[in-house]
C-alpha cells in the first residue's frame, strides 16, 4: 500500500483517452482512482500527498520499447537495477529489455531472472523480451510457447537481423498461435556489410564506407510480405529512410497486422552530427541525411510511424574510443529520449499528443502492457513533465553506467521532474 496522492492543477495528457485538459489525478493503492477536470471536485482521500501540478503535464508514464541492458555478462556497462534509475529520471515507467545479453534471453529461467531480478531491483517496470531463436543464431527457433508462459512480452533476434526466410516463415506461424509480436531490426547482413554510416556523399569526403538504404528496405518488405503469409504480429524494430515508411502504408493498405518504430536519435540528428568521426553518432541504422530526417518526421506525425524507442545501448571506452569504423554501434537514451522528442513539439513538426502517444500509449498497445493510460483503474504510472524547463545533458550528470550519448552538452527545453510508477514517486527533480 502507498499513500494516497492528487496532483491538482496539472494538464492532463492521456492519447488512451484523447483527453487534454486541465484538471486532478487521485492515485489509490497504487492504482488511478480518476483523473480529470471533473475529478477537482471530489475530496482527496484521508492522509492523501497533495502535489501541486502548476505549469506542468502529466502523462501516461513512458513506455520505451526498446532497451538494451548488460545484465547477465556485461553489468559493467549497465545493469538492471541501473538501466530501471536511468529510466526513472527520463520519465520511463516500463520498458522491453533486449534478449542481447550474456547468456542470451533463450530460455525460461533467463526470463524469470530478469522478471525477479527486475522485481527486487528495479524503479521501474521491466519487461523480458525473449530471442526469437536460440543464441540470436537465426536457426533454431526458441521455446515459444514456454517463454510466453514465463513472462516473455515479444520475441526478437535484438541487434541480429534474420536472414533464413524460412526460419522467419515458421517463427512467425508460431508466434501468431501464441499471441505474440515478432520485433525485428531489418538489415542486410550483406548488403551493408562493411558500411559503418549513411551511403551518400558525407560518407565518400570522409572516407568511410556506407551502408545503402536498401539495406533497410529489401529485409523489411520481405518481413512484411511474410507477415501477410503468416498473419503475424511484426513490428519492424527501428526504420529510418522514408521509403520504409512508404512499405509499411502499402503493407497495411493490404490488411497486414503490422507496426513500426524509429528511435528517437534518428528524429532530431542527421549524418552531419558525426563531424570529425564522433563515434558516439556511429548507430545501427546509420544517421541518414536531413531530407531522410524531416520526411520520418512527417511520418511520425501522421501515425505512419507508430513508436518512439531509445533503442538505449550502452558501451564503455573500450567499445567506443576507437576509430570511427572500428567502434561499437549504439547510444544510451533513456534519459534524453523524452527531452529530444519535446524538440519536435517546440519547433511544432508533432503534437504533443501524438509525442505521448508514440512513447506511452501505442508501445504499450502493441505489446499488451499494463502501461500507457490514465484511465480510472490503471496503474499509476505517471510522469509529470515541465515543458519548457532549459537543462544541458551533461555526461556526469547521466545515472546510466555508460556516457555514450550523442546528446553530450545538448541543451534541451523540457523534461520530467517527477515520475510515479503504481503511485510510488520513483524521481524527482524538484
Amino acid at each position: 500500500m502507498t499513500r494516497p496522492t492528487v496532483i491538482q492543477n496539472v494538464r492532463i495528457i492521456d492519447p488512451s483517452q484523447n483527453l487534454d485538459e486541465t484538471g486532478t489525478i487521485v492515485i489509490e493503492n497504487g492504482r488511478i482512482a480518476a483523473a480529470g477536470k471533473a475529478a477537482q471536485n471530489q475530496g482527496a482521500p484521508e492522509g492523501a500527498e497533495i502535489v501541486d501540478g502548476s505549469g506542468l503535464v502529466a502523462a501516461p508514464g513512458l513506455v520505451d520499447a526498446r532497451v538494451f541492458v548488460g545484465e547477465p555478462g556485461a553489468e559493467h556497462r549497465e545493469t538492471i537495477e541501473s538501466a530501471s534509475r536511468a529510466a526513472a529520471v527520463g520519465g520511463v515507467t516500463s520498458f522491453i529489455m533486449m534478449p542481447d545479453t550474456d547468456p542470451v534471453i533463450d530460455d525460461i529461467a533467463l526470463v524469470e531472472y530478469v522478471l525477479k531480478t527486475a522485481r527486487d531491483k528495479a524503479a521501474v517496470n521491466v519487461y523480458p523480451a525473449a530471442a526469437l531463436t536460440k543464441g540470436l543464431a537465426g536457426t533454431e527457433m526458441t521455446e515459444f510457447g514456454l517463454l510466453r508462459e514465463a513472462g516473455a512480452v515479444a520475441f526478437t533476434n535484438g541487434r541480429h537481423a534474420m536472414h533464413d526466410s524460412q526460419v522467419l516463415r515458421r517463427a512467425m506461424t508460431y508466434a501468431r498461435e501464441f499471441g505474440a509480436v515478432v520485433a525485428l531490426e531489418t538489415r542486410d547482413k550483406h548488403l551493408g556489410a562493411g558500411g559503418v554510416m549513411n551511403e551518400g556523399l558525407l560518407a565518400s569526403w570522409l572516407g568511410l564506407s556506407g551502408t545503402p538504404r536498401e539495406a533497410e528496405i529489401i529485409p523489411l518488405e520481405r518481413d512484411l510480405r511474410l507477415a501477410a503469409l503468416t498473419r503475424a504480429a511484426y513490428h519492424a524494430a527501428q526504420i529510418s529512410v522514408p521509403e520504409s515508411a512508404e512499405a509499411m502504408r502499402v503493407a497495411r493498405d493490404r490488411g497486414a497486422n503490422v507496426t513500426c518504430g524509429i528511435s528517437i536519435n534518428h528524429l532530431t540528428l542527421n549524418e552531419n552530427d558525426i563531424g570529425e568521426y564522433r563515434t558516439f553518432f556511429k548507430l545501427s541504422p546509420p544517421l541518414r541525411g536531413e531530407d531522410d530526417r524531416k520526411a520520418m518526421v512527417e511520418a511520425l506525425a501522421d501515425g505512419t510511424i507508430d513508436i518512439i524507442v531509445s533503442s538505449h545501448d550502452p558501451q564503455d571506452v573500450d567499445t567506443k574510443r576507437l576509430p570511427f569504423g572500428e567502434a561499437a554501434d549504439g547510444a544510451i537514451g533513456l534519459e534524453t529520449m523524452l527531452a529530444a522528442a519535446l524538440r519536435l513539439h517546440h519547433s511544432g513538426d508533432v503534437g504533443l499528443m501524438r509525442l505521448i502517444d508514440a512513447m506511452s500509449t501505442r508501445p504499450a498497445r502493441i505489446f499488451g502492457l499494463d502501461a500507457g493510460t490514465l484511465k480510472t483503474g490503471a496503474a499509476a504510472d505517471i510522469v509529470l513533465i515541465d515543458l519548457d524547463e532549459p537543462w544541458i545533458a551533461v555526461k556526469d550528470g547521466f545515472v546510466s553506467r555508460s556516457k555514450n550519448t550523442p546528446f553530450e552538452d545538448a541543451r534541451f527545453t523540457g523534461r520530467a521532474v517527477q515520475t510515479y510508477v503504481d503511485g510510488k514517486r520513483v524521481h524527482s527533480a524538484r
